[in-house]
């Protein structure tokens, strides 16, 4: 079996299944209880100054009977004192010394604040602190959160505060909540963060109830924005993780997050740069022992490939993310349909010719069987007949030669203007 063990920015685990600090992470019980079934670490729910919470806090939003494609809440950080949460993490970290516990922060942007609660948590052994830049609601109202995590200087500044007392690494959580994710994060290094983590929840709002116009959740007839999460995110956070690891100026490790339900999602992570992976909606769903199946996807998805390492997957995919100027725009796939498998559904016809090119055929045989038939020449390559296809392996998407030599977008827009300039400098 391959070696699972991770260290990220010096916080060691024995692997890279995380639970994300999130009501499955309130207390010592929770989290014992999820060292038990396997998982390798845990960022404790957000420590501060307790707060209230509403009842009525959470919304699911399903999709084509699938349960949860998207979770949202509008819970804050802890609602019990911060002496008991200190003294059940002390208490998790004797009974599971290998395992890493991490102590999410989130108080006012104050120095001497961010001091005190530094050395309170580091007192009881945590493993490293997950300073919370992203809460979008409640906190976010009262200065903290989201506000903090959407303005650079803040970032860069309250990790300084934290950095200059923490004893222990420092990872900054990031807000998507903002146009340019990397952005944020160059602060956090700036301000000496040791790693980030991303993504922290969306802004959103899971529904409204059409027969008494609530919003989803209400709290006696009033709504809010929320955090969005669960599968649905996973594409937005993939994209921030991965834009964060091609950027040199980001050079310290990344903790995952978003979406991640399988083995499959990690993998997919660390191959865009994360060093491994935090957990939320998916243990809310489906309980802590869905990390099994993680633990044992991953296992054999290692001894498949001959890597000994799950860090050896870190990154491997990031020289492969650039930027749309970069793709060949000479590059071409055609769709072909393998009739011997398709069952006539029509739907690949049906997308093609109303929201595509118009390029599949229906057709009948010399026994006048109906089959369908990619007139290639007018095929784009755009990959919708294969996605709309319910039935695996009926439509491949194959490259075919352009007869043309690889050109890049920048690459033809640098040859325009030198042409441009050659016959400027001819008229001279």
């Amino acid at each position: 079996m391959a070696n699972l063990n991770i260290d990220l920015a010096g916080i060691k685990s024995p692997n890279p299944f995380w639970l994300a600090s999130a009501p499955p992470t309130n207390s010592g019980y929770q989290v014992q209880r999820a060292f038990e079934a396997g998982w390798g670490g845990a960022v404790w729910k957000t420590l501060g100054e307790p707060i209230i919470n509403v009842s009525s806090r959470f919304a699911a939003v399903s999709y084509n009977g699938q349960r949860v494609a998207g979770f949202n809440n509008i819970e804050l950080i802890t609602d019990r004192p911060l002496e008991v949460n200190l003294k059940e993490i002390y208490e998790t970290k004797k009974r599971f010394p290998n395992h890493a516990i991490i102590a999410s922060l989130m108080v006012e942007p104050k120095q001497e604040k961010w001091h005190e609660i530094v050395k309170k948590v580091e007192d009881v052994g945590v493993d490293g602190l997950e300073l919370n830049f992203g809460c979008p609601h409640g906190m976010a109202e009262r200065g903290m959160g989201a506000a903090s995590g959407q303005v650079p200087e803040l970032v860069e500044k309250q990790t300084y505060w934290a950095k200059e007392m923490a004893k222990t690494p420092v990872i900054v959580k990031l807000t998507p909540n903002i146009t340019d994710i990397t952005v944020t994060a160059e602060s956090a290094v700036k301000g000496g963060a040791d790693a980030v983590s991303m993504i922290n929840t969306i802004n959103s709002l899971a529904g409204v109830d059409l027969d008494s116009w609530n919003t989803i959740p209400h709290v006696a007839g009033k709504g809010a924005h929320g955090g969005y999460c669960g599968p649905a995110v996973k594409p937005i956070a993939l994209n921030m993780v991965a834009e964060c690891a091609r950027n040199p100026r980001i050079n310290v490790p990344i903790s995952g997050m978003g979406g991640v339900s399988n083995w499959q999602d990690a993998v997919e992570y660390m191959l865009m740069g994360a060093s491994g992976v935090q957990v939320c909606t998916a243990a809310m769903h489906h309980g802590f022992r869905i990390v099994e199946d993680m633990l044992d996807g991953l296992n054999n998805y290692l001894d498949e490939k001959g890597i000994s390492s799950v860090q050896d997957l870190v990154g491997k995919s990031v020289p492969k993310y650039s930027d749309w100027g970069n793709l060949d725009l000479n590059y071409s796939v055609v769709a072909k349909i393998n009739n011997d498998v398709c069952i006539n559904c029509n739907k690949c016809h049906i997308a093609c010719e109303d929201t595509s090119h118009q390029c599949i055929d229906m057709l009948k045989d010399s026994q006048g069987n109906s089959y369908l038939k990619v007139r290639e020449e007018d095929c784009v390559g755009c990959n919708l007949c294969s996605i709309v296809c319910p039935v695996d392996g009926a439509i491949d998407m194959v490259e075919v030669p352009s007869g043309h030599m690889p050109m890049t977008w920048n690459e033809r827009q640098a040859a325009v203007g030198k042409l441009a300039q050659c016959a400027t400098d001819a008229v001279k």
